[in-house]
């Protein structure tokens, strides 16, 4: 994983903490923790894996799980350790590590993972491979994770309120129906990151020998319309409110979960 995503985490760990508070992002975490609670196991051991300032992880420790946090980010794992703390509640480990390498966790040692980040920071499809791989021989038998990839087709409707410009290339726009990855230096979102798409991120979990229980686009049916999303919390707090509850309730609705900025699978070992 290259310098560029460990310097834009480590630069700004509040920033990664705040994220998950707006509009949008609310959406995204509503229906991830949606689908934790309906697909992993009542009780055991988890590794948050890319697990950032553990705004997972806390709400994972909250409901009784056993938490490991691994992150590629020191100042992010140490942002964590703090809100632990602030909420009261303990994690088993803290690991500063690269997702490719899980060399410090026995095999078959935990019932549950979270993957969200690493696989997107990971430009090329063999380093995803090997990431894919370390969760599975970390993984026991039958254990389940949810793995998130960034979805090319959600840029489609993202980029007209968050980066219109590049629209005025229309091969930029016929780019975005297939896999697409932009440098440090080319980001229109954030850092170095590659985007996939629902298609091929699924071969890329069934190839891994990964079973695929369900997927959900975590934005639901109003992925693309953060700015919308922002004014109506404000104006019509109740009316947001229903929104992020129905968004995530319906996340995993074939209609809606294509084309969202994050595509969250649900596999079993």
């Amino acid at each position: 994983m290259s310098k560029y995503v460990r310097n834009f985490y480590d630069s700004a760990p509040e920033r990664e903490w705040e994220r998950l508070d707006a509009g949008l992002s609310r959406i995204e975490f509503a229906s991830t923790l949606r689908l934790i609670e309906k697909y992993f196991p009542a009780s055991g051991a988890v590794c948050d894996i890319g697990s950032g300032p553990g705004r997972y992880s806390i709400e994972l420790a909250k409901r009784g799980y056993r938490v490991t946090l691994f992150d590629l980010s020191r100042k992010l794992l140490e942002r964590a350790e703090r809100a632990f703390g602030a909420e009261g509640v303990t994690a088993e480990r803290y690991v500063q590590g690269d997702a490719r390498d899980l060399g410090v966790f026995d095999d078959e040692s935990f019932d549950a993972v979270l993957l969200l980040g690493p696989l997107y920071h990971l430009i090329e499809r063999d380093d995803r491979s090997l990431a894919l791989s370390e969760m599975i021989r970390i993984l026991k038998p039958g254990g389940r994770a949810i793995v998130a990839f960034l979805n090319s087709w959600g840029l489609l409707r993202t980029g007209v309120a968050g980066f219109p410009h590049r629209f005025r290339n229309p091969d930029f726009l016929q780019s975005l129906l297939g896999e697409k990855t932009f440098d440090d230096h080319e980001r229109p979102l954030f850092t170095e990151c590659h985007w996939s798409n629902p298609e091929v991120a699924a071969k890329e979990i069934k190839d891994a020998g990964l079973r695929i229980v369900s997927y959900a686009g975590v934005e639901g049916f109003v992925g693309g319309m953060a700015p919308l999303l922002e004014s109506l919390r404000e104006s019509e707090p109740a009316a947001f409110e229903n929104v992020l509850k129905f968004a995530a309730e319906t996340s995993e609705l074939p209609q809606f979960r294509d084309a969202t900025n994050h595509v969250h699978f649900v596999v079993e070992k």
